[in-house]
């Protein structure tokens, strides 16, 4: 990211939410994006993964620059090689486990999605409840899930928002302990929003975003 501001209009006038934003991430680096609620983390986020257009600046993105492209242009860099883990799961509803972390497979052509989808649901140890809804999973279920389907693709990059934020402390270490320790396994750059310390620590490197600003 080299100088980039992402302003909104208001019916007060125009919003900067992040200003002159300049950030490198390095191959294979756990990068951590820490800031109070407001901050700008999740935009910051979503702009460096390509969900959103920025106002001023570029992104290279796996070698491509991604400001004068267009959505569909976005995704097509993005297929198979970027993952995502939400905090609310963003998981397919009224579809089983296996469902779920076979779709970004099947969007990409792949032949072999069962059998791929089913070795990363081995992965995190959900194998026993591959044909159950996710909807009558836990919440560190159904979190699982969402990072099967992430690494199932195999991707270069991980963005993660806030992937513990919706579990209890327990369940969130654990998730914590999976991410990091498959991170290790695959070589993927994981690049992690969070607010919490525990977590926070586990990265290879941290910057501070305070209000749309990365701090000194």
């Amino acid at each position: 990211m080299q100088d980039v501001t992402k302003t909104v209009e208001t019916p007060d006038g125009s919003l900067d939410i992040l200003q002159n934003i300049s950030l490198k991430v390095r191959y294979q680096e756990a990068l951590v994006i820490k800031g109070a609620s407001g901050s700008g983390k999740t935009t910051l986020l979503g702009l460096m993964a390509g969900l959103d257009h920025i106002s001023l600046g570029e992104i290279i993105l796996l070698g491509q620059p991604i400001a004068d492209k267009t959505e569909e242009q976005r995704s097509s860099i993005r297929a198979g090689k970027v993952g995502f883990v939400f905090q609310s799961f963003q998981l397919v509803q009224g579809a089983t486990a296996l469902q779920n972390v076979m779709l970004p497979l099947e969007l990409g052509g792949e032949k072999d999605a069962a059998e791929i989808a089913l070795t990363s649901l081995q992965q995190v140890g959900l194998e026993s409840k591959k044909d159950i809804l996710v909807d009558l999973l836990s919440g560190g279920e159904q979190q699982r899930v969402s990072i099967a389907r992430a690494y199932a693709v195999r991707p270069q990059i991980l963005f993660a928002d806030e992937p513990t934020g919706n579990l209890d402390a327990k369940t969130g270490h654990q998730i914590a302990d999976l991410m990091f320790h498959l991170r290790d396994q695959s070589g993927t750059t994981l690049i992690l929003v969070t607010h919490e310390p525990e977590l926070a620590n586990r990265g290879d490197r941290q910057v501070l975003l305070e209000s749309g600003r990365l701090a000194d």
